[in-house]
């Protein structure tokens, strides 16, 4: 997650220098922009960053350089690094995605919303997941199960006295 106040060419000089990192030494296997999106909390006093998105293969060696690397670098707000199983798909970047510094904050019309979903191609799309199994909702309890249920009656507190051939002593 790049920085959006740098200007465009400098986030892009970050992400090339990863990508010739990556290259060097390990096999670029995916790469993509997924441009301006809203964060879901605040970091360094922004709310939206420039996320870029890297598949690859390397040594260790490689990702020690890397951790280091953006850890120092300017304009990277946020990143991961994470081991993912070499069968996984490839994620598709989420539909939404947030305007650039300057732009206008509206929302665009419905139809231009619907026109990017149509124009991907069935082969691109990502699989839709498995349903999720059903899972337990509490119920609040019956009124009238519990108005059929007689309540116990209290024990007054005189009757929790000794009896007079026990002795308190």
């Amino acid at each position: 997650m790049l920085d959006p106040g740098q200007d465009a060419p400098a986030r892009d000089a970050v992400a090339s220098e990863v990508k010739s990192q990556i290259e060097a030494t390990g096999a670029l296997k995916h790469e993509n922009v997924w441009g301006l999106r809203k964060m879901a909390y605040e970091i360094a006093r922004q709310n939206e960053a420039d996320y870029r998105w890297f598949r690859f293969e390397a040594p260790v060696e490689l990702l020690e350089q890397l951790d280091h690397n953006l850890k120092i670098a300017d304009g990277v707000l946020r990143f991961r690094i994470f081991k993912v199983d070499a069968d996984a798909p490839v994620m598709a970047p989420p539909a939404t995605s947030a305007p650039g510094p300057g732009a206008a904050r509206e929302r665009p019309a419905p139809e231009a919303q619907q026109a990017p979903a149509e124009a991907v191609p069935e082969a691109a799309a990502p699989e839709a997941p498995a349903p999720a199994a059903p899972t337990a909702v509490a119920e609040p309890p019956d009124p009238a199960a519990e108005a059929a249920e007689p309540e116990a009656p209290e024990v007054p507190a005189e009757s929790a006295e000794a009896e007079p051939g026990d002795s308190a002593e």
